[in-house]
């Protein structure tokens, strides 16, 4: 498998999602959504000005979805405005990070519990909280290390969710009132980011601390892996005209350079033999 660099010179990508023969995603620190097609052209969409945007998902209408962070909201992007979808402060009890939308156009949010930057002794506070497509919002699930990436199955049968501090993924059944029951945990890597899913029901992980994209089936043993030595995994999605091509989002920073906004982003695709499947 050859790792090609489709662009680079970002400061943090984040939330990628194939979407109109494109992919979209922001840079968290430059408050910008994007879209970059494969021969490596990249527009900007739309500039936050008032707040971090991070997690994206797409509706069943076309609208792209964007999670702000720390005002705890969703926006739609369409016609080229953003406007307000879902203001979740009454409902979050910390930062919002990541989301996915399903097929079916409900948002699946994760809350924190606690606020950015994270305080030593946080425990598992995080949450996933569901907006339905009415507006109407509830808590589907509790308990989680640091709830990051979000992926659904295509046949909305099940939610996988990686634990950033518990160092896993979370595996649930989705109900078909869009509530959530935990079946398990299942892998080990070291600060699972974005996440995806293929067609075996395999996770493709961004494992942040160890510079590496894992691809790990549902008995938690590791498949594929491909290392970017000295960057950070963020975020993967498959995508492409057969959702084989695998866009990888990785920065070169730190912890603690994080904290002095200091980073710098790229994008590399990788072609891989198993298509992609689900949301996103």
């Amino acid at each position: 498998m050859t790792v090609r660099c489709l662009l680079d010179g970002g400061r943090y990508y984040e939330g990628p999602r194939w979407h109109a023969g494109r992919l979209w995603f922001v840079d968290c620190m430059a408050r910008t959504l994007l879209s970059l097609s494969l021969s490596g052209e990249c527009e900007q969409h739309a500039k936050l000005d008032d707040d971090t945007p991070c997690g994206l998902g797409v509706l069943p209408d076309g609208r792209i979805i964007v999670l702000t962070m720390f005002r705890k909201r969703l926006l739609a992007y369409a016609d080229g405005k953003l406007s307000l979808y879902a203001d979740l402060s009454g409902i979050a009890t910390g930062t919002i990070d990541d989301m996915i939308v399903d097929g079916l156009g409900r948002a699946y949010v994760g809350d924190l519990g606690f606020d950015l930057p994270p305080p030593p002794d946080r425990g598992a506070p995080g949450r996933i909280i569901l907006v339905m497509p009415d507006g109407a919002t509830r808590v589907v699930a509790e308990g989680l290390r640091f709830p990051n990436g979000i992926a659904v199955s295509a046949d909305h049968s099940r939610l996988v969710v990686a634990e950033m501090d518990g160092g896993c993924l979370a595996d649930y059944g989705i109900e078909a009132n869009g509530d959530l029951t935990l079946r398990g945990r299942f892998g080990q890597m070291k600060s699972p980011d974005g996440i995806c899913l293929d067609r075996d029901g395999a996770v493709w992980v961004a494992a942040f601390e160890e510079d590496a994209f894992i691809r790990i089936d549902r008995g938690g043993r590791e498949l594929q892996r491909i290392e970017v030595p000295g960057r950070r995994a963020l975020a993967c999605t498959l995508g492409g005209e057969e959702r084989k091509t695998l866009f990888c989002l990785s920065a070169a920073t730190s912890y603690e350079e994080l904290r002095q906004r200091k980073s710098s982003a790229r994008i590399d695709v990788i072609e891989v033999e198993v298509a992609g499947a689900g949301f996103p």
